[in-house]
């Protein structure tokens, strides 16, 4: 059995490593399964460190020397690393040994993608590299030497030599292991140049496969602009001479951020108009960004341990989100992720999954890559920065940047900064990194001459190992509107610190209607008994683009809860709000096509288990399918109007304009769809000269039971675009009808196309019926076995993308006995799997403890 007794590693266990890198010199000789890694490192003993064991991290590495200080030497040897005698003095250590990264399928380490060399060694990832002590406190300088028969040899920092079948290159910025990267194959640049606000020129490559020099533009611009910004905003400047960006088809993650050399998954970087949605676009200017910002908080300055990946990833994703707010839209930004987070952070929070942003504990480190960690840490940034304001935030993150360069650091570190800047006690405020759960809180008013009073309570469910929960301080924007729709009280950030607190507002002329938690102040749940006649006015009136949307997004649920557990009609409140706000041609197209969204199907059965009704996934689809059908009539007028507005007499641009009229345009057209039974979007399907519109129409024509000739026509198109057959089988399975649902994805399992070793296809396809939840949840059970069929087959093949699948489960404990009897088989079976890895072993217990 593979990982019988997973080893628990413990936040409270940290110690320093016992030995100091001062250099580290790697040569490559690349062979496919016989690739040679020689190592020469030079330590010295560590004065802060108490324990001097000599342990060296490494697996799946077959040792061939090592020597200390020239002196051949013969370490104990485990499956995990090596130990070995060494002097109280600095002394050179020096390694030889093989890999093999042709049968490297975890892609993790060292391994190949269609005969590319290329690595991702985040987290634990250099420890198939070579023996080395493989934690991100553990930092130096790197030169690397690649021995290989290809014309790129690429490595971190700057290019120091070349020749026929060689390069080198040299990292002059400390790091740690996990940010070491290495690429050769036969690639070609997409090149630029970027000059630096102190004049350092840097040069820009974006390396691709031949073939695929057309999808390079739009990144180059992106990184570009990320530049540029990061000066503005942050003032951060790039500090090599070169950033290479490399396109992998082989990727489990969306990029990643070694230094110098970004390895991006080719779906992360490669877009063109033909071949990408204006979604993909838009994805990939936030992840160039992301990962370019790494380059500071991330690279400069680390994280001490995994505990407080944190640290570099919730601050970078808050940057990157302030990045396309000023790019795009700010407030249809805003509304994006807190769609996403509650779509993906809130049923982690409120399940088996459940962790603090900053973990206590693990097991496997790869599965604490998740959406607590990175968007609800982004979150807690957002909330520091909206309660000390923008200029003392500014102050903060400069005393961060001088004070912590080049080190690896903790959240204390990161808090001490902002104490230290605004001299403010943030200790209650760290209970968002170390207690898990989504905060509710309740709201009750009170209105007696003149004077209206909030009453604002906090409290937060137990989580697996936290029973007991303390008062967080939560900073709750709030805004008054008059009976007339006016604004009678700008926004205001109420601080909740304690259990309960009351809030007055004097000197009112009639009882105001509360607009609360603007701009989602907060990632907590709000109770407040309302109607649907003050959402309704809400969505109206109030001034808060986020809680204009929020009201109609809240009257939505409302109106299909009540369909579904009432048998009720659609509210008429509600189509009429809606109607008048797409009516608004003042407002932003991608706005107005927010507006028209619902809340998805796994957070109506959310709704409905907290109200103590077992949810009936097949009720929620229809009830859904009903509104939609509903909206359709009643704005059956209006919609070839709005649908006119997004027809574009320019070239294509995947900017904000742009994307903002073909949004609210696909989105009437898929309305219109529902009344003249696809004829429209047949013809919009042969006039489309984007995938935008193109996938828009199929998508409509799907939905209508039609388009079997045109999605024939779009695999024969398309078929020899990787990224774009990837839609293509994502597409039929997120649209499928409920009962058809596992059926079409066994189907499109024995399609020659069905790659499944590649995470980008798999992903395509059982992420699809994950998603598809009516189907994924049908009462055959079908879905759940066939999941887990494939599960099973990839674990032993790559067990990261696995185990992050295994999360399409995590919610089982909602649904009624028949469905967990049929979770729990498959969960079980899974479990049976002798050889199942660390990584979704651990995942699934979890979720089976639920």
């Amino acid at each position: 059995m593979r990982d019988a007794s997973p080893t628990t590693i413990y936040l409270k266990d940290h110690t320093p490593f016992g030995y100091i890198v001062d250099s580290v010199h790697l040569t490559f000789d690349l062979v496919p399964h016989a690739t040679r890694v020689t190592s020469r490192i030079a330590f010295r003993p560590n004065p802060d460190a108490e324990d001097k064991t000599f342990f060296l991290h490494g697996e799946e590495l077959k040792l061939i020397r090592t020597a200390i200080d020239g002196q051949e030497v013969t370490p104990e040897l485990t499956d995990k690393g090596l130990t070995c005698p060494v002097p109280d003095a600095p002394f050179t250590w020096e390694a030889e040994v093989e890999i093999d990264p042709g049968n490297n399928t975890a892609l993790e380490g060292l391994y190949m993608s269609n005969g590319m060399y290329c690595t991702q060694c985040e987290a634990e990832g250099f420890r198939k590299i070579t023996y080395y002590p493989d934690r991100p406190d553990v930092m130096s300088t790197f030169s690397v030497r690649i021995n290989g028969p290809h014309p790129v040899l690429l490595s971190n920092g700057n290019p120091t030599g070349s020749g026929d079948g060689w390069a080198e290159w040299t990292d002059p910025w400390p790091k740690p292991a996990y940010l070491f990267a290495l690429v050769a194959g036969e690639l070609v640049a997409h090149s630029d140049r970027f000059t630096t606000r102190s004049g350092r020129d840097v040069a820009l490559n974006l390396y691709v496969r031949p073939g695929d020099e057309g999808k390079c533009a739009f990144g180059m611009e992106a990184l570009k602009k990320s530049m540029t910004w990061d000066e503005d905003v942050y003032g951060r400047e790039y500090d090599l001479d070169v950033f290479n960006i490399v396109a992998v088809d082989d990727f489990n993650m969306g990029a990643m951020e070694n230094k110098g050399l970004n390895i991006f998954n080719s779906s992360a970087v490669l877009a063109s108009p033909e071949t990408s949605t204006d979604a993909n676009f838009e994805r990939i200017e936030a992840i160039i960004a992301h990962e370019y910002f790494h380059n500071w908080t991330g690279n400069r300055i680390t994280c001490r341990d995994w505990f407080q990946l944190c640290l570099k990833e919730g601050l970078t994703v808050f940057r990157d989100a302030q990045f396309t707010s000023d790019m795009r839209s700010a407030s249809v930004k805003r509304i994006h992720d807190v769609i996403d987070l509650r779509a993906r952070q809130f049923p982690e929070d409120q399940g088996p999954l459940s962790h603090p942003v900053r973990p206590e504990s693990f097991q496997e480190i790869n599965n604490f890559y998740t959406a607590t960690v990175y968007e609800k840490g982004a979150e807690v940034i957002g909330m520091l920065k909206r309660l000390v304001g923008d200029e003392p935030y500014a102050k903060a993150l400069d005393l961060y940047f001088d004070r912590h360069d080049g080190q690896a650091c903790t959240i204390e570190d990161w808090l001490q900064v902002f104490e230290d800047a605004t001299t403010r006690d943030l200790s209650q405020f760290k209970r968002w990194y170390s207690q898990a759960g989504t905060p509710r809180v309740k709201v009750e008013e009170d209105w007696a001459d003149g004077t209206y009073t909030l009453t604002l309570s906090q409290s937060t469910a137990p989580t697996p190992g936290q029973s007991e929960k303390q008062p967080q301080v939560i900073p709750v924007a709030v805004g008054l509107l008059g009976p007339n729709g006016d604004e009678v009280l700008g926004t205001q950030m109420l601080e909740l610190t304690k259990e309960s607190q009351s809030y007055t507002f004097d000197g009112l002329a009639a009882k105001p209607v509360p607009s609360i938690l603007r701009g989602f102040s907060a990632p907590v749940v709000i109770d407040r008994d309302t109607t649907p006649a003050e959402r309704a006015f809400l969505l109206a009136h109030d001034t808060d683009p986020f809680n204009r949307w929020e009201a109609g997004r809240a009257l939505a649920q409302d109106t299909l809860l009540r369909m579904i557990t009432e048998d009720a009609a659609p509210n008429a409140d509600y189509l009429d709000g809606l109607l008048a706000v797409l009516r608004d041609d003042s407002l932003d197209p991608a706005y107005r096509a927010l507006m028209l969204g619902l809340p998805t199907q796994s957070e109506l059965a959310a709704a409905l288990h907290e109200r103590g009704t077992t949810p009936d996934p097949m009720a929620i689809w229809t009830a859904v399918e009903t509104l939609r059908q509903a909206t359709a009539q009643h704005m059956q007028d209006l919609l070839p109007r709005l649908h006119g507005q997004s027809l574009i007499d320019a070239p294509y641009r995947p900017d904000a304009e742009q994307s903002g009229k073909r949004a609210l345009g696909s989105a009437a057209l898929a309305l219109i769809s529902r009344l003249d039974g696809g004829a429209q979007a047949a013809g919009e399907y042969a006039r489309a000269d984007n995938m935008t519109l193109q996938l828009s129409a199929l998508s409509c024509l799907l939905k209508s039971g039609k388009g079997e000739t045109e999605l024939a026509a779009f695999y024969d198109q398309w078929q020899h675009d990787r990224l774009v057959i990837d839609k293509w089988f994502g597409l039929q399975i997120a649209l499928a009808a409920p009962d058809k649902t596992p059926g079409l994805t066994k189907t499109l399992t024995e399609h020659a196309d069905f790659n499944w070793k590649n995470p980008n296809r798999f992903r395509a396809v059982m992420g699809a019926l994950a998603m598809n939840h009516a189907g994924f949840h049908h009462e055959s059970g079908a879905g759940y076995e066939l999941l887990a069929d494939w599960l099973i087959r990839l674990d032993p093949v790559n067990p990261q993308t696995t185990a992050r699948m295994c999360t399409a489960f995590q919610t089982w404990k909602r649904y009624d006995a028949d469905r967990q009897d049929l979770i729990r088989a498959q969960l079980m079976r899974i479990l049976a799997q002798l050889d199942l890895s660390r990584d979704s072993r651990e995942m699934l217990e979890r979720i089976k403890a639920a």
